[in-house]
């Protein structure tokens, strides 16, 4: 008896001490930024980003403000980007072009800033945690 009842008092400390299911799976809210491909233009590099919304909300503006730096890791210009609209739980594909320069000239893409970010009917918002970047082209995207 005195095992039973110490055996039920540990099964009920470990269901008190357990998050509930819902809480361990729920992941932090992310905007998930991918570059996933550079392609010649005509005197331009066109990059292909995918933008995979988590966050939990939509954002009426996102400006992205990048350094283009060359493969010797000099800048070779700065280029913000209008993002919006980035609807929640949806992936979008924008394209950007970026004058001036060769694709094989492109050595990394630095987020340096993200002037603008706001989320529908809301007020603009520090958007930097939320976003987490990646690239599939051999340029990195960093913060």
């Amino acid at each position: 008896m005195r095992k039973t009842l110490f055996q039920a008092l540990v099964l009920l400390f470990s269901f008190t001490q357990t998050p509930p299911l819902q809480a361990q799976e729920q992941t932090a809210a992310q905007l998930y930024v991918e570059l996933n491909k550079l392609e010649a233009g005509e005197a331009t590099c066109q990059a292909f980003f995918l933008f995979r919304n988590d966050s939990g909300m939509s954002f009426e503006a996102l400006e992205l403000s990048f350094a283009i730096l060359d493969t010797n890791g000099i800048i070779n210009q700065l280029l913000t980007v209008d993002a919006a609209p980035t609807p929640v739980a949806r992936t979008s594909l924008k394209l950007f072009e970026f004058p001036d320069i060769a694709c094989p000239q492109i050595g990394e893409l630095l987020l340096h800033d993200i002037p603008a970010c706001t989320p529908q009917n809301a007020e603009p918002r520090d958007c930097y945690p939320l976003i987490t970047l990646s690239s599939r082209a051999a340029v990195p995207l960093i913060k």
